[in-house]
């Protein structure tokens, strides 16, 4: 069927369709039950024992709210250099202690370390263009992917033969 017979029969089709459409059950009711509920509930406020409550919850959860935060852990969000240097900092230590748990484990390759050497200098370009925009997420993601790519080399290499398909 080409477009022009198409585009015509779905014309013809959407013409024949009713204009109008009839609810399946009368609307009314649960319309007047929910004005009723909101007209009900807003007269509770109305009163004095209604505000009077209103009020007591209200102080009692703002009371609470000030002592969660004063006593709450304030986390510090870190940014910029900083977050740049704790992601290294964590990714290093990470790394020496596979390389620790691993170097029993003879290596299935060769040169591994130069690969693990190449994605040291990205890396290292990444943290170069941090410096200059700090906040960069495209950024900051792609270290992160090199940084696992670096821990995913040391696993795979020092993975037993047996474990591999």
């Amino acid at each position: 069927m080409n477009n022009a017979n198409f585009d015509k029969s779905l014309g013809e089709q959407i013409n024949a369709l009713k204009k109008e459409k009839q609810p399946e059950r009368d609307l009314w009711t649960g319309i007047e039950l929910a004005i009723s509920k909101e007209t009900h509930e807003s007269d509770l406020f109305k009163t004095n024992s209604g505000r009077k409550q209103f009020q007591w919850v209200a102080g009692i959860a703002f009371l609470g709210l000030v002592g969660w935060l004063t006593f709450s852990p304030q986390v510090e969000l870190l940014t910029g250099d900083d977050l740049v240097a704790s992601l290294s900092a964590q990714h290093e230590q990470q790394k020496h202690e596979l390389l620790v748990k691993l170097q029993s484990q003879p290596a299935l390759t060769e040169n591994w370390q130069d690969q693990l050497a190449e994605l040291d200098d990205a890396a290292n370009a990444i943290k170069l263009a941090l410096e200059n925009d700090p906040n960069n997420m495209a950024l900051l993601k792609m270290l992160q992917s090199v940084h696992q790519q670096q821990i995913s080399l040391i696993e795979r290499v020092h993975s037993p033969k047996w474990s591999q398909i």
